[in-house]
């Protein structure tokens, strides 16, 4: 480990270091510190020997690796390419390798959460520890299910509802295509040059796929009319953002992705609507997208927003939430309209 590396300084000298960053760029110094530590975990078990088989995706792969985003994303989501997870399920089942029945869905979701929880407790955990004592960081990982939970000493207080723990989330229903490998570096970086910070080169779900990801998620939010509206209005800004940046337009110009993601949630995540009726993946792709909720979700949304604004999840420059609903609704005319 070089002497200016981030790591090897004092805690005192990298609380100085944060807190000027924080000065220069107007980012709190604690969202800095815990993308440093998203990054020394990606670059670790992205290192690992089991990497061939990971895909970074989610909101933090929108802002880390495609700059898509502006709003903090503080978890990590992982996929462990069913293929490799399941191999004498997947079989001959083809590229997207999808079990042919509902009642094979069920035994493929069975046996493959069993499979992801004994890998993460076995090789994920144990490879992530080894990769952080290496580093010099003396924090022990904890195992719960298929997460991974990185508690590490913060150098800053008052962090709120960003709390001083990084979360690593697995999961092995898909193969994570199409992906690409990407430089992931962190925030703090560009603006402490003289201080090297922990770079990582991730394998990272393609951002049109994301976004297919999340306008399916929404639609079933909007034909559900229920549930809970915790940190969920991001997805919303994300698509948003998502449609700013180009990757949107990409993302509704491949349709076989779209329906690819539609068949894919069609057979692993189904969900029920008001009436009690199964939600449609394939209407969300073929001209029936709902992106915009009404009634108690709507206001559900609307609550979560402010909450995330006031929180700095969402950058205090985000539109207001009826300029956010404007938008998804104009993205989901043109959406429509293909």
């Amino acid at each position: 480990m070089p002497d200016n590396s981030f790591w090897s300084q004092p805690a005192t000298s990298r609380h100085l270091a944060l807190t000027a960053a924080q000065a220069e760029s107007g980012r709190k110094a604690h969202f800095l510190e815990k993308d440093i530590w998203i990054v020394e975990i990606l670059r670790i078990l992205f290192d690992a020997p089991f990497a061939t088989d990971l895909v970074f995706k989610g909101g933090t792969s929108l802002s880390k690796a495609w700059g898509a985003i502006e709003r903090f994303s503080e978890d990590v989501d992982i996929t462990y390419d069913i293929r490799a997870i399941a191999p004498d399920l997947v079989g001959n089942s083809g590229p997207e390798a999808l079990p042919p029945t509902r009642s094979q869905e069920q035994r493929w979701t069975k046996a493959i959460r069993a499979r992801l929880s004994s890998w993460v407790r076995d090789e994920a955990a144990p490879a992530l520890a080894e990769g952080l004592r290496r580093a010099g960081l003396v924090v022990q990982p904890r195992v719960a299910g298929d997460r991974i939970h990185v508690d590490y000493d913060p150098l800053f207080g008052g962090y709120g509802p960003v709390l001083p723990n990084v979360i690593v989330e697995f999961g092995a229903r898909s193969t994570g295509e199409p992906y690409e490998v990407r430089r992931v570096r962190c925030d703090a970086a560009s603006l402490l040059p003289g201080i090297v910070f922990p770079e990582a080169r991730p394998a990272v779900m393609l951002a049109e796929r994301t976004f297919w990801e999340k306008a399916t998620a929404m639609h079933v939010f909007c034909k559900r009319d229920r549930g809970r509206g915790d940190r969920l209005t991001r997805h919303w800004y994300d698509l948003v953002r998502l449609d700013r940046t180009g990757f949107a337009e990409k993302a509704l110009a491949d349709h076989s992705l779209a329906e690819s993601v539609a068949r894919h949630k069609a057979i692993f995540f189904r969900e029920k609507d008001t009436a009690g009726s199964w939600i449609s993946y394939q209407d969300a792709v073929t001209g029936a997208l709902q992106l915009v909720p009404s009634g108690s979700g709507r206001e559900t949304l609307a609550a979560d927003h402010q909450s995330m604004i006031r929180s700095g999840m969402l950058p205090e420059d985000a539109e207001p939430f009826d300029e956010l609903m404007d938008a998804c609704a104009d993205l989901e005319r043109r959406a429509n309209a293909r």
